[in-house]
């Protein structure tokens, strides 16, 4: 995915190396004109102008360079981070995309929580990965193969020492990376934990604050956050032996370097004027190799926590939709439901939500669906929209099995409106064109109207255009949920679900908007999951849910007089309102 990710900006990655080369190239040529500059000062044919003279020429040179080295690492840094926004840029967008093709059950499994990490942190460290990779980790390979031939070709006597200061460099920064390595693999679960804790804490702080669990949370936070502390602390400290470690490596092989060239040059005076020039190039050399694999072994380190976040990235792209829809075109379906034998059962749950349920619904129907709590009233309904699919057994709509059915017919055909009313920042309007998107003001007013929305939105000063804060919280429980009917119908479906969606709103509201329906959605076939028998005891059927099973339908004469499960809820029910 990454390589299909950079493989869209062709151009920026060549002007990316090409910057990059001459950094390198610039870096490398100077160190060359600082021995003929030395070699200059030592001769002593020459004269001091002509040594003024040559000494003048390669100053400019290595003004030259410095100027073309300079070019180049903010040209390099330009395209590099370019590089890194865009590709991050698609990646998040990417990702975001590859989400909302998954299912409920795939959204369980990953976790919303986690979902946010990899689209946020994970997505911010692949970021700084890609900023490093164009300007430092190709650089570092080619300025340490360059800095080691021109080092030998320098002062070739002096190879091994080159290979000594290598060595033990490259055994100080294995191991530092080996200690590290762990830690940076625990930050981003850490990340995931403190994420989760801190949504919660912020989801829920009337709760907190209700129990007084202020100091619980705290604890429960701080113990994640220093764990997290703990990681950060390891790789400080090691951090922290390297940089001298590698101080006192270098500072060795140039005293080396320096002890043995004065010995060459005591044994053959001859060559005198070489050796000194060489020893400042090779010196420079040996620093440019030295910082080659310091930042190359940094960056890893640091590398090695973006390719964490890779393929965590990469695990949300590569994950296969645990339900996928038919690619036939979009059909008009009536308003039928048919349950052959289905069976359910949540991927991590041992027995089945829903047992072998079977019955028939005809278009323009009302339906009401009772039960205890935890009986599966709710899973029932949200096979009905393939929020999930059956364990075994058939759902049909209008007569097809719902998974022989394109995405668009099945959205077309059934709205569900959760018991949980959920707005979307924005304004009234945008979250009722959730519901259909091309919506007119009429078409808003009607559905508005049935779900004795109007009433408020219209004392509104904007109106439809009023402004709606995150999750809906400038609107009381009874509003919100009128204003999730409202998005529920105003695409007109065939099956409308309400799960439970009037709990919030008082006794005459709930009258209204259940005349509403039987004057105004009569053609539609309409399943209502009530707590209160109230709620559906005019349906023209009843189902009854006992744990799991479907243990009676009918209407509410006759379930009072065949049910005995129906006749407990209604007699508790009718106690408790006398």
């Amino acid at each position: 995915m990454m390589i299909k990710a950079i493989s869209k900006y062709k151009a920026l990655v060549i002007a990316a190396l090409l910057t990059m080369l001459l950094q390198v190239g610039a870096a490398l040529w100077q160190p060359s004109y600082m021995k003929n500059i030395l070699s200059v000062m030592a001769d002593t044919s020459l004269s001091t102008a002509g040594k003024v003279d040559k000494i003048s020429n390669y100053g400019i040179a290595l003004i030259v360079i410095a100027v073309v080295g300079l070019v180049g690492s903010v040209l390099n840094t330009i395209t590099a981070a370019k590089i890194a926004q865009v590709v991050s840029a698609d990646l998040r967008e990417m990702t975001f995309r590859k989400i909302q093709t998954f299912s409920y059950a795939d959204i369980e499994k990953l976790k919303s929580a986690n979902l946010v990490v990899r689209m946020t942190n994970d997505i911010n460290q692949i970021q700084t990965l890609m900023m490093m990779i164009f300007q430092i980790l190709i650089r570092v390979p080619l300025l340490f193969i360059g800095a080691f031939i021109l080092s030998i070709i320098t002062l070739p006597q002096l190879w091994w020492i080159i290979v000594v200061m290598v060595v033990l460099i490259v055994i100080v920064t294995g191991l530092s990376m080996r200690s590290m390595g762990p830690h940076f693999g625990a930050f981003q679960s850490l990340m995931d934990r403190i994420n989760s804790i801190a949504r919660d804490n912020l989801r829920g702080a009337r709760v907190v604050k209700s129990f007084v669990q202020e100091k619980n949370q705290a604890k429960k936070f701080d113990k994640e956050s220093d764990d997290l502390l703990g990681h950060n602390l390891a790789v400080g400290y090691i951090f922290s032996t390297m940089i001298p470690a590698f101080t006192v490596i270098s500072q060795l092989a140039v005293f080396g370097a320096i002890m043995f060239v004065s010995t060459f040059i005591t044994k053959s005076p001859s060559t005198a004027q070489d050796q000194l020039g060489g020893i400042m190039s090779f010196i420079q050399y040996m620093m440019q190799i030295m910082f080659a694999i310091i930042m190359g072994g940094m960056m890893s380190m640091f590398a090695s926590r973006g390719l964490v976040s890779m393929g965590r990235i990469n695990e949300v792209l590569n994950t296969e939709p645990s339900m996928k829809f038919d690619t036939t075109e979009d059909e008009a379906l009536d308003g039928a439901i048919e349950f052959d034998q289905v069976s359910f059962a949540y991927p991590d749950d041992a027995a089945p939500t829903l047992k072998d349920i079977s019955f028939q619904i005809d278009p323009g129907e009302m339906v009401g669906v009772v039960g205890a709590t935890g009986a599966g009233k709710s899973t029932l309904v949200q096979l009905i929209p393939r929020l999930f699919d059956p364990t075994s057994g058939t759902v049909k709509v209008g007569g097809k099995d719902i998974r022989h059915v394109s995405q668009g017919t099945l959205k077309q055909t059934v709205s569900i409106v959760l018991q949980k009313a959920i707005l979307f920042s924005g304004t009234i309007a945008g979250n009722l064109k959730q519901g259909k998107q091309d919506a007119s003001m009429a078409e808003m007013d009607r559905a508005a109207n049935i779900a004795q929305a109007a009433e408020f939105i219209n004392r509104l000063p904007e109106g439809y255009n009023a402004n709606v804060e995150e999750r809906g919280n400038n609107f009381s429980g009874g509003q919100k949920q009128r204003l999730s009917i409202t998005r529920g119908i105003i695409k007109q479906p065939k099956i409308l679900i309400l799960d439970d969606s009037t709990s919030a709103l008082d006794a005459h509201s709930e009258k209204l908007v259940q005349d509403a329906f039987n004057r105004e959605l009569s053609g539609t076939t309409t399943i209502i999951i009530a707590q209160k028998i109230s709620s559906v005891v005019h349906a023209d059927k009843i189902l009854v849910l006992d744990e799991g099973k479907l243990v009676a339908s009918g209407t509410h004469k006759e379930l009072v007089a065949n049910s005995e499960v129906y006749r407990q809820i209604y007699a508790t029910q009718k106690a408790q309102e006398d």
